[in-house]
């Protein structure tokens, strides 16, 4: 699954299912993976929408689903818990299928292989739900081992139930990226996937470490176990769009385009979000597809959004990418 043209990612999950569900998303401690218990259809919709509007890739509604959230607040079982994990996976499938059935009817054609579903493998601070997955702090006083144990959970019941690979993402600290990693390449030598950052500023991850130190980490701890081609892309999530150029000037800058290492991005609208009013400032965006030239320059293979991302978003960074494939002759 090398990527020679440039991919289009899905947008916010949670921010396109208020369309289907209203705003009973935010604020809720499971956000909306509680939808995949309450309301399986209008996640099969959301993943529906994105795909009608030019992703090539979707997102499973994984991100905050954990078997210690859903005993807690879905009142399940351990066993009960995993199957909802494993059948939240399946909507995604649902949804592919449907897709696919449209296109088939409509005789339009789709790219052998596509869509991809990916499994959405959130940052451990999500499931403690006291926003460190915006600080990372729990790198300072969880143990490595800890942290890929309660992963491995959630990456097993996602395996099984059937991915094109997952996308580590939200990662707020390098130490759980680098453990991850490690993980994925010991334990699961055949799985493909993509590890996206959290970041503060133009230049470090929310936790602190420099952005590009630990992208170049990532990318030799693969090198030294010869498993690159394991790996789809390193980046950002979950960011201001104004930081994602310097940030990735910050790695592929000074790297020939043979050299440069492979990027995803999936920004969030750049609005702000304040605890007392929500989000602020959608007037004031520079809209994402705009980024799109010179995010792919620098190196992006995967471009998406993230929160405050609409399906229609995703159609105008569709189109951009489209231009950028069929200039390069990669369509």
């Amino acid at each position: 699954m090398g990527l020679t043209r440039i991919l289009v990612k899905d947008g916010g999950f949670g921010t396109q299912m208020t369309v289907h569900v209203g705003n009973s998303v935010d604020g809720d401690p499971l956000w909306s993976a509680r939808f995949n218990a309450t309301n399986p259809t209008a996640v099969i919709n959301t993943h529906l929408d994105f795909l009608q509007n030019g992703a090539d890739l979707i997102l499973t509604n994984t991100y905050q689903t954990s078997v210690e959230g859903y005993m807690e607040y879905l009142e399940l079982d351990e066993q009960e818990s995993v199957e909802l994990i494993k059948n939240t996976v399946r909507l995604a499938h649902i949804a592919k299928e449907k897709y696919l059935t449209e296109c088939y009817e409509a005789q339009l054609a789709v790219p052998e292989g596509y869509p991809l579903i990916i499994a959405s493998i959130g940052p451990f601070g999500a499931h403690l739900h006291d926003g460190s997955e915006y600080t990372g702090s729990y790198a300072d006083y969880v143990p490595a081992k800890t942290i890929t144990d309660w992963h491995r959970v959630r990456i097993e019941a996602c395996l099984e139930a059937g991915v094109d690979a997952l996308a580590i993402e939200t990662i707020p600290c390098q130490m759980e990226a680098e453990a991850l990693v490690e993980m994925l390449c010991d334990d699961y030598p055949d799985v493909k996937f993509w590890v996206a950052f959290q970041c503060k500023d133009e230049s470090t991850l929310a936790h602190g470490e420099d952005f590009a130190d630990a992208a170049n980490a990532i990318w030799d701890l693969l090198a030294e176990r010869k498993a690159l081609d394991k790996c789809l892309a390193v980046g950002v999530n979950c960011v201001h769009p104004k930081f994602v150029t310097p940030l990735f000037k910050s790695l592929n800058g000074e790297r020939s385009p043979d050299e440069q290492i492979p990027l995803v991005v999936y920004p969030n609208s750049g609005e702000v979000y304040d605890v007392t009013t929500g989000w602020q400032g959608r007037e004031h965006c520079v809209p994402l597809e705009n980024y799109v030239p010179e995010w792919a320059q620098l190196g992006a293979k995967i471009i998406g959004g993230c929160c405050r991302t609409y399906a229609r978003d995703i159609r105008r960074i569709s189109e951009a990418v489209h231009d950028i494939n069929k200039l390069k002759k990669l369509v």
